[in-house]
Formats: structure tokens, sequence, C-alpha cells
């Protein structure tokens, strides 16, 4: 078997940090980022206005992404994903992906409770006015129905992060 690249997603809570975590892996590691909201914004401008916009056209995009990402993982270069993992359903699409071409994959579970997502939420929708419109409680407590978080034999490799106001913990 030939090296294959690592497909590195994450799990959270909105809020929770993911995009700013998913840039930092992939630079550290040298990897290829991925990103639904730009790929969401840039197919489907100004179309994705409700919960279920996002669920309609984030479905759309993921045969495409599909294949993307096994092309990238099968040249030996790592993918990391900024898509949501929130659900056992989510988590066994991604590890499908890289099982499927015989790579590794890495789950990032970043755990952090509600006030510090939702403090979060707030900040992101002050500094992103563009997003104001989903980032409110109201939205965090809808989308927080749908989190299951993940159990150890979902994946081979899961690090869990605990996120905490004065930093990050990693639990091992």
């Amino acid at each position: 078997m030939s090296y294959r690249g690592t497909l590195i997603y994450f799990c959270g809570k909105m809020g929770a940090g993911k995009t700013t975590a998913s840039k930092k892996v992939a630079e550290k590691r040298n990897a290829v980022l991925i990103s639904e909201d730009e790929w969401l914004s840039q197919l489907y401008p100004e179309q994705i206005i409700s919960f279920d916009d996002y669920i309609k056209f984030s479905a759309q995009l993921r045969p495409l992404i599909k294949s993307h990402v096994q092309n990238i993982l099968t040249t030996g270069t790592s993918v990391v994903m900024d898509f949501p993992a929130n659900t056992k359903r989510q988590r066994e699409w991604f590890n499908g992906i890289a099982l499927e071409v015989e790579s590794t994959a890495e789950l990032i579970y970043l755990k952090a409770n509600d006030a510090l997502c939702l403090k979060q939420v707030a900040k992101r929708a002050l500094e992103q006015p563009h997003r104001a419109a989903f980032d409110t409680e109201e939205m965090f407590r809808h989308v927080s129905t749908y989190f299951e978080e993940p159990a150890e034999d979902e994946v081979k490799n899961l690090v869990v992060v605990l996120k905490e106001d004065d930093g990050d913990k990693r639990k091992d």
C-alpha cells in the first residue's frame, strides 16, 4: 500500500472554535484546508437563509467534496476539513471517506460548555456582521439539539481538547 494522507476533522458545538482550530491544525501539519462555509458561500451565494437551507445545500455539496478529498488523500497529502462532525452519522461519513481510500482519520473533539460557546458565538456575530443572523443564542440552542458527543469507538484516532475560558487543555 502506498502512503496516504490523514483526514482530520472536528466535532464541537457551535462556537467551540472548530474553524479557528482547523486553520491552526492545517498550518501546523502542512495540510490542505477545506472549509464548508467557504464552499457554500461561493457556490450558493445569498441562498442560505435558514437552517433548512444549510442542510439542503450542504447535502448537495458532499458528493463533490468526498471525491475531491479522496483524490487529495491518495496523493499522500493530509486534509483538514472544517465541516461539522457533530452527529454519529456525520462522523461515519468522514470515516468512510478515509476508509474507502485506505487512509487514516483523526477526529478532534473541541469539548466546551454552553456558556463558553455562547460567548464565542456572540463575539463572532459582532466581528462578522454577515453571520449575525445565524450567530444567535436561538440558533445555538436549535443546532445543539442535534449534537451527539463522540464515543471512543467511533474513530481510531480521537483527540479531545477541553475548551476553557483560560485556554485549551488536551485530554489524552
